[in-house]
Parts: C-alpha cells; sequence; structure tokens
C-alpha cells in the first residue's frame, strides 16, 4: 500500500467576507463557513486519496469568534487520520487582519471517504508519520473515531 505525506495534500484557501456571506446580525453566516470547510476538506481527502470523495461526518465544529464583511477568512486542512477508505481532516479556520496576523475562529474534523470508479467506498493510501505532532494528531483521530462509533450507537 502506497504511503503519503502529510504536507502532499495541505490546503489553504482564503476568502473575503462580501454582504452576500453575512446572517442576519451581520457576523458570517455559519453556513457559509461549513461550505468553505467542507471544500477545503474534500480537496485534502482527494489529494491524499487520488479519488473523488464524499462527507461521512463533520464533527467537534466549534464556533469561537465571529467575522465581519470585509474580513479576510484563511481556511486550512490537512490529513489527519487514515483508516481504509476513510480519511480525518483537520480544517481550521481564521480571521487575518491587514498585518497578516491570524485569530483562530473555528476547528472541525471531518470525517472523507475515497470513492473507486463504482462510487464505492476504496482503499486508500496510507499516512506517513513524520513529526510529533502529526504523530499526536493521529493518536488523537484514534480517540474521536471511537467517539464517533460510540454516539452513533447511541443514535446521535
Amino acid at each position: 500500500m502506497e504511503y503519503k505525506k502529510v504536507s502532499d495534500s495541505m490546503v489553504e484557501q482564503y476568502h473575503i467576507i462580501l454582504q452576500s456571506d453575512i446572517n442576519g446580525v451581520g457576523r458570517l453566516f455559519g453556513g457559509r463557513l461549513i461550505q468553505w470547510i467542507d471544500e477545503v476538506a474534500c480537496i485534502v481527502a482527494k489529494r491524499h486519496s487520488g479519488m473523488n470523495v464524499t462527507t461521512a461526518a463533520i464533527d467537534n465544529l466549534i464556533f469561537k469568534e465571529a467575522a465581519y464583511v470585509g474580513q479576510t477568512i484563511v481556511i486550512t486542512g490537512k490529513i489527519t487520520y487514515v483508516g481504509h477508505s476513510s480519511m480525518e481532516i483537520r480544517v481550521d479556520s481564521y480571521v487575518e487582519n491587514n498585518k497578516c496576523q491570524r485569530c483562530p475562529i473555528n476547528r472541525a474534523y471531518i470525517t472523507m471517504v475515497a470513492l473507486g470508479k463504482d462510487d464505492k467506498p476504496a482503499e486508500t493510501a496510507k499516512i506517513k508519520i513524520e513529526t510529533e505532532s502529526q504523530k499526536a494528531e493521529f493518536e488523537g483521530a484514534k480517540k474521536r473515531i471511537i467517539y464517533r462509533k460510540q454516539r452513533k450507537n447511541e443514535g446521535f
């Protein structure tokens, strides 16, 4: 089985918040941010697997700060874990000021599934762990998988 490095599939995406991205109270609409997060996770998973992918779960979505019209949003994604066909992607979102300083506004973990030519789950490349940080993310992902299965079994 092929192995790929975390850096091979990392993504960084930028958005300027427009009026059409704002909710009724003048802040970035959470649904828009979730769309951007899902897109970044999809690109990371496609880069890693070299296949079409589908979103299986979005969890641990925590909104830390608000964002407003005219601000720049930076969204980064990296793979943290690979199973047989599933991949966990960590996506961090930031507001970037005019001095390129970033303030975190969200972190999410997304489970993506690689799809073969028959549109069924297909085995994908494994992850090559190269740093202590990557190892910590990988080990944390194992725990999150247990929690996801537990929530699924409990009907959540």
